[in-house]
């Protein structure tokens, strides 16, 4: 049985779900990556790894479901670069509710946020307490990939802690996956080195955060080093990614609010 949910009839879907059912929301973007990657590198990656990672836990024995990638949501920070389509807060919001909402006609109550564009990280965990809130669902949010910033060691470029659009990892993971929609010879680093020297102010995981579009650091709209990238380091990173969304998932599915 296919476990993509939209291949699913409508009574054959009534059926299938139950209140143990896992339904995984892959969310993407449709936004500028640079000269060298495509529009779609965020929802590549996140239906790529939905599509792997649940079928590897229903082979385990999970109750594991995938629903339609939401490709189109909260890109403002490329708003200036042609070819972004990109949702406000509000209409994406309001989007998460509705399909909440929709989920309220099965039985399941496990939705998964699984996530590849870092502009719907917080929109997405305002979300996960407003459909819990609203409507009693059991949410999670997740990154779809787990792609570092890279240091310079082992033949990789020193991303001085930057390397979050369009670097090393995301275009090896595109490499990996789609590797005719890459262009090497488009490869063009912006690491913004003196951010990285900050103790506090950053990404990826420092404490204090700031306002930024993607040009505020050069007309690429890159924030990394593409650099060496190569289809073997992205499968890596993609096989890394799967495991750690397959070991949630299991997770997620003894996971009980009460003591």
């Amino acid at each position: 049985m296919s476990r993509l949910l939209a291949e699913l009839s409508g009574p054959a879907a009534a059926e299938a779900l139950t209140e143990d059912s896992i339904l995984v929301l892959p969310t993407g973007a449709i936004e500028h990556h640079g000269p060298h990657l495509p529009l779609a590198t965020d929802a590549i990656v996140a239906e790529a790894s939905a599509t792997a990672a649940v079928a590897r836990a229903a082979a385990q024995g999970l109750d594991v479901w995938q629903l339609p990638t939401l490709s189109i949501t909260k890109s403002d920070e490329h708003s200036w670069a042609p070819g972004t389509l990109w949702l406000t807060p509000e209409t994406m919001m309001q989007t998460i509710v509705d399909i909440g909402r929709s989920i309220l006609t099965t039985r399941a109550r496990t939705l998964v946020f699984l996530n590849g564009h870092g502009g719907n990280v917080a929109l997405l965990n305002v979300a996960n307490r407003e459909l819990r809130r609203r409507f009693g669902l059991r949410t999670f949010f997740m990154p779809a990939a787990r792609v570092p910033s890279f240091d310079g060691t082992d033949g990789t470029p020193d991303e001085h802690g930057t390397g979050i659009h369009a670097g090393y990892g995301e275009t090896s993971m595109i490499m990996h996956l789609r590797p005719e929609l890459v262009d090497p010879a488009k490869f063009h680093a912006t690491v913004p080195a003196h951010i990285g020297d900050f103790r506090h102010i950053g990404f990826n995981g420092k404490p204090v955060t700031f306002g930024w579009l993607s040009n505020d650091f050069g007309p690429t709209g890159v924030l990394g080093d593409p650099t060496g990238s190569n289809a073997e380091a992205g499968a890596q990173l993609f096989e890394d990614s799967v495991s750690f969304v397959v070991e949630a998932l299991e997770e997620i599915s003894r996971f009980d609010y009460t003591v």
